[in-house]
């Protein structure tokens, strides 16, 4: 092999490994992943939700041995949900997708590199037998210098539709902390039904007891007796469904949490607490979440990418200005080969003209304008369903904050009605008719005091979440 064509082949495999690596060198975290530096550093760190200074962690193994606490089925929803995982995964798709945006800035470096052996037999003894070892290389580099701002489009619609990635990352995240907030409190609330309805047995057993007293003591009546065994049935029939509906909430909390079937969830004992302060301003919710909300940040972000996708478009059609230079060793390529040694350098500038691509460009502009209208009409349908998620939750807090008074004095009412009918009962002042009637209520109110509590708590995370705000650290005050 020449001396030329040897220095050649040492240039090309040098290239080869020491201009991306001189790009990579930027990046000591990822040498060989990324080195345009595309990739966002939520790819690396997590992302963190708001309020929190930390991203979720994964990594720690639930103990389902103890009661599973709020901020614990956070954490496994929001590391098991796939709809998450695919979200993540879209925002590796977008970095590559502006990986190669910021690539067409560069120049772009071929190199081939052949050896031939050409041998050629005579069938006729006068002509001697011949045997030629060729070899040969060719490179070429070529630079687009100036193209309209094509380039320059591409790279921003590129970077928005990375930054709506990442929004939309967010915004799923919020609705898989909304599901996971309701289906932990519904179960909350399932639990608080049977205990409830299991009281209300109890207390049906009681009287039943008290009423067979009664009619052996010839006080009471075998109609008093019957009354009270139908009250104590329907009670043990209320708490078998109140069961089954619990037993429901669970499987539906153990589905979004993404654990095995056969997982035995525990859940903690609900705790009261007094509410004093709680503000509920409607118009700053509102606010925040057309200001804040992911989901919006990620429609705004599409809308901008395509509307620098209508400025590429139009630069496509317009004509554009590259930089070349081949080396040739021997050969060009589709060429015999030389039968003595020869070197080609050429150096070119070119101007590409679109000039008539029978109306193409036309109809790609007019097909780029029209997906800016359908970004700016999905911009402004986003924009009212966050409003309107944002009006239900702020609704159903209100009432829910409503509601937790008027539950407490349903609940001392009821216990107060119930020791004063025991009472009347006890002295034949009352009939069983009258005792069973504040037996349910009190069952009753006792249900509502602890559902109420849920409710609001359940809904004060969804209305956070409706508007984009909601965080760990918000959910670990519960």
């Amino acid at each position: 092999m020449s001396v030329n064509l040897t220095r050649l082949a040492v240039t090309i495999l040098a290239a080869s490994f020491f201009i991306p690596a001189a790009a990579r060198a930027f990046d000591l975290a990822y040498p060989l992943a990324d080195p345009l530096h595309t990739e966002p550093a939520e790819l690396r760190e997590g992302v963190v939700l708001p309020g929190d200074r930390e991203p979720v962690p994964c990594a720690v193994r639930q103990d389902f041995s103890r009661p599973l606490a709020l901020g614990e089925a956070v954490d496994l929803a929001l590391c098991n949900n796939p709809q998450i995982k695919a979200s993540w995964a879209d925002i590796r798709v977008q970095a590559g997708a502006l990986g190669e945006a910021r690539a067409a800035y560069l120049p772009t470096l071929n190199g081939a590199l052949s050896r031939t052996n050409d041998r050629i037999h005579y069938s006729d003894s006068r002509y001697l037998s011949t045997s030629q070892d060729s070899n040969t290389a060719q490179a070429t580099l070529d630079w687009r210098l100036f193209d309209f701002g094509a380039r320059a489009a591409n790279r921003k619609a590129a970077e928005d539709l990375l930054a709506a990635a990442l929004a939309t990352h967010q915004a799923t995240l919020q609705r898989a902390l909304t599901g996971v907030v309701q289906a932990y409190f519904d179960a909350i609330s399932g639990r608080a039904a049977v205990e409830a309805k299991r009281e209300g047995e109890e207390i049906a057993r009681e009287t039943l007891r008290s009423a067979q007293k009664r009619e052996l003591k010839g006080v009471g009546t075998q109609s008093d007796t019957l009354q009270a065994a139908t009250a104590l049935a329907k009670a043990q029939l209320d708490k078998n469904r109140a069961q089954g509906d619990y037993q429901k909430a669970l499987a539906v909390l153990a589905y979004i949490l993404a654990v095995p079937d056969n997982t035995i969830i525990l859940l903690p004992e609900e705790r009261d607490e007094d509410i004093h302060d709680q503000a509920l301003a409607l118009g700053q919710w509102l606010n925040e979440a057309q200001r804040k909300h992911p989901a919006v940040l990620a429609a705004r972000k599409q809308l901008a990418a395509a509307q620098q996708r209508v400025t590429a478009t139009r630069a496509a059609g317009l004509p554009n200005l590259s930089f070349s230079t081949s080396f040739y060793q021997n050969t060009r390529p589709g060429e015999a080969v030389t039968s003595t040694d020869a070197t080609e350098t050429t150096f070119g500038l070119s101007i590409s003209v679109p000039l008539f691509d029978g109306f193409t460009q036309t109809y790609k502009l007019r097909g780029a304008q029209a997906q800016v209208e359908q970004k700016r009409a999905n911009l402004s349908d986003t924009e009212h369903q966050i409003a309107m998620e944002v009006i239900k939750a702020h609704a159903d807090a209100t009432s829910a904050l409503h509601n937790l008074e008027a539950a407490a004095n349903l609940l001392f009412a009821a216990q107060e009605a119930l020791t004063v009918t025991k009472r009347k009962y006890d002295k034949a002042a009352a009939d069983i008719m009258q005792l069973l009637s504040v037996q349910a209520a009190l069952a009753d109110a006792r249900q509502e005091r602890i559902r109420s509590l849920a409710d609001w708590r359940s809904a004060r995370l969804r209305l956070m979440s409706s508007a984009g705000q909601l965080g760990r650290s918000a959910i670990g005050e519960q």
